[in-house]
């Protein structure tokens, strides 16, 4: 073998060690998919998280409302505030533990609603134009574990027409 031969044999093992390295070289990450195309139709509607439900009247403050004992419906009745109505809902509120009777829920019902309607009665220049009138549950509500109440504002008796006619805030 002469001289020139032993070069090209010598550059024919070089290329051949140089393509079995880069054939067992692992391969460079790939650079990531792109992202699938837009759909046309709209997303799914999440469905909305599960309320708690009451046996009894309760509603988030600003409800408009009519209520038995003043405009003889059968139970309280949402109605808009812009519409004449009876009461207002202005707090809610949690009863405490330990509540044994119908007298001392409506004692600690008047007095957790009272910040609500002291508002309500500074609101309207320290009137008494209004009572306050929680939403009060019947007591075997209270003994099954439900203590959540709505605190309502209505117009007093003392006035001669019992209606607003307009939210309170």
């Amino acid at each position: 073998m002469n001289g020139r031969q032993k070069a090209f044999l010598a550059v024919l093992v070089a290329a051949l060690v140089a393509a079995g390295a880069i054939a067992l070289w692992p391969a460079p990450n790939k650079p990531a998919a792109a992202p699938p195309p837009p759909t046309t139709s709209p997303p799914p509607i999440p469905a909305p998280s599960p309320s708690k439900t009451y046996p009894y009247p309760f509603y988030p403050p600003g409800t408009c409302l009519l209520m038995p004992w003043i405009s003889g419906v059968k139970d309280s009745t949402v109605t808009p505030c812009d519409q004449p109505h009876d009461a207002e809902t202005t707090a809610n509120v949690v009863m405490p533990e330990g509540l044994a009777d119908d007298r001392g829920m409506n004692k600690a019902l008047l007095e957790l609603c009272a910040p609500s309607f002291h508002a309500v009665q500074q609101q309207k220049n320290g009137t008494d134009l209004y009572n306050n009138s929680p939403i009060v549950p019947l007591t075997k509500y209270y003994q099954q574990g439900y203590r959540d109440v709505s605190c309502t504002v209505t117009v007093s008796n003392q006035q001669p027409d019992r209606k607003m006619t307009a939210p309170l805030h």
